[in-house]
């Protein structure tokens, strides 16, 4: 089979070397790890160079890079190729769209739609745009799109009924799936088995149990859509939701049957709900299933495993495992780490804590955001103010893992004004405002108000903190306007 090249001749992959095989680009983006930063640095020497490569090992890579989320460069992989020549299909078009969107905003993928050419405007882009604005809940111009496409007899299908029926799920609207599973039946668009879960879904969603087994029953008998796996995880999910444990061991047990491929996603459902229907057996049983399909054992299931035996209240059983994944990791994972250190939290456990978190830090594993938050929650529920303003300082300072701030939660940041009022402490809270400030640029009215009670308590007055308020263009209550008036000075 030929497959031609981006550049260069046209080479036959059979023959292609083992070795040639094994650099194909995706190989060579992920050899350093899956994080997003190695695999940006990777790409971006890949595209510095003039290393030739096929177009089917672009689009492997474009998938296996939107499977992991990275969505930046699989969008700067897709233009790159395009600059040096690569003939996109209208397949490739519509993923570029979907890429645009996720990166750029709704706005950037409408324009790259309306500025591609006509023979490019079928089912598929339509289709990719359609998703985007149901992913964005943009209710409406979803609709719309949906009665231009049918307008356009594109032959709609059942990906974009199944992407409006998942939006009407997730805007509160579940009663309206039955209309479209209706309108794809007088259609003859074939449903596929993502169809019938959000349809098991939308009636878990308005407590329609039966209903939802007779989509099961409706789905046997149509016969043309085989349950897979992914059906039963669902249905064993809405029976554990409605508290029907002994059904959903039952959906478990048919799971497993469906299972012939030893599918990884399978054993981290199973485990996760048979932890939900707090059968701790079954979770043992499972987990071994795992590791003896797949020895060398991921750090994913490894975090899945521990979170499911701590909310188990199986301590032991956690700590042997994280033993277990710490002897044999490939790459130190701060989140696993994170499941125990907030499970000892919790339990007032600190110095446990305290010792795992530097424990990870001497195997060049750095605390994220969420490490400081859990200690940040344990110092503020004790009192120790001070520790947990650290704590805060370091989340903010560290941000989130994909490059976004971390903000505090209203809660927090109220948990903090409630003590510096009740203090009345002004400099402790006007300290804590210049840090929230990093993450935050509009602190908000509860803040300014809690800050104004605060400098009342306290006896203290401001020559500054009306113009603050202008600056800030911060609307208060009429208790707040004349608690300012008493502070103020000019």
């Amino acid at each position: 089979m030929a497959v031609p090249q981006l550049f260069g001749r046209t080479k036959n992959v059979s023959k292609r070397s083992k070795k040639y095989l094994e650099e194909a680009l995706y190989f060579r983006l992920f050899k350093e790890g899956s994080s997003e930063v190695s695999v940006r640095q990777q790409l971006n020497q890949f595209l510095n160079s003039s290393k030739r490569v096929y177009k089917w090992e672009v689009g492997d890579t474009l998938k296996k890079l939107r499977d992991r989320k990275l969505y930046y460069p699989a969008l700067k992989l897709s233009e790159a190729m395009s600059k040096r020549g690569m003939n996109k299909t209208v397949s490739d078009q519509a993923v570029h769209l979907d890429l645009v969107a996720k990166t750029r905003g709704i706005t950037a993928a409408e324009n790259y739609f309306i500025d591609l050419p006509e023979t490019s405007k079928n089912h598929l882009t339509y289709g990719a745009l359609l998703n985007c604005y149901c992913k964005e809940l943009m209710t409406e111009e979803a609709e719309a799109l949906m009665e231009k496409m049918k307008e356009l007899n594109l032959g709609v299908s059942s990906m974009s009924y199944n992407s409006l029926m998942t939006l009407y799920t997730k805007v509160g609207q579940p009663e309206r799936v039955p209309a479209v599973i209706q309108e794809m039946k007088a259609n003859n668009v074939m449903p596929d088995s993502y169809t019938y879960n959000v349809w098991m879904r939308a009636l878990a969603v308005v407590n329609d149990i039966s209903g939802v087994e007779r989509v099961i029953e409706e789905m046997k008998r149509d016969g043309r859509v085989a349950a897979d796996w992914t059906t039963y995880s669902n249905l064993a999910s809405i029976y554990v939701d409605a508290g029907l444990h002994e059904k959903a061991e039952k959906a478990l047990k048919e799971l497993e049957k469906r299972n012939a491929r030893r599918d990884h996603s399978a054993f981290q459902f199973l485990i996760t709900l048979y932890g939900r229907t707090g059968n701790l057996p079954e979770v043992y049983r499972i987990w071994r299933s795992l590791r003896l399909a797949f020895p060398k054992t991921s750090n994913i299931s490894y975090l899945n495993m521990i979170q499911v035996l701590v909310n188990l209240k199986d301590l032991p059983g956690a700590e042997k495992c994280f033993r277990e994944w710490e002897s044999n990791y490939s790459a130190y994972d701060i989140r696993i780490a994170n499941v125990l250190i907030r499970d000892y939290a919790k339990e007032g456990l600190l110095e446990k804590a305290e010792e795992l978190k530097e424990r990870a830090q001497r195997k060049r594993a750095k605390p994220n955001a969420k490490t400081w938050e859990i200690f940040l929650d344990y110092y503020l529920e004790n009192g120790d103010i001070k520790l947990a303003i650290d704590c805060l300082s370091n989340a903010i300072s560290t941000g989130r893992g994909d490059g976004q701030k971390w903000v505090p939660s209203s809660e927090i940041i109220g948990s903090f004004m409630a003590h510096f009022e009740q203090q009345k402490d002004v400099d402790g809270a006007e300290g804590f405002i210049e840090i929230l400030k990093k993450a935050i640029d509009n602190v908000g009215a509860n803040v300014f108000e809690s800050l104004i009670r605060t400098y009342a308590a306290a006896g203290r007055t401001s020559n500054v903190i009306h113009r603050r308020l202008k600056m800030e263009n911060v609307e208060l209550s009429e208790a707040s306007k004349k608690l300012l008036e008493v502070i103020s000075v000019e």
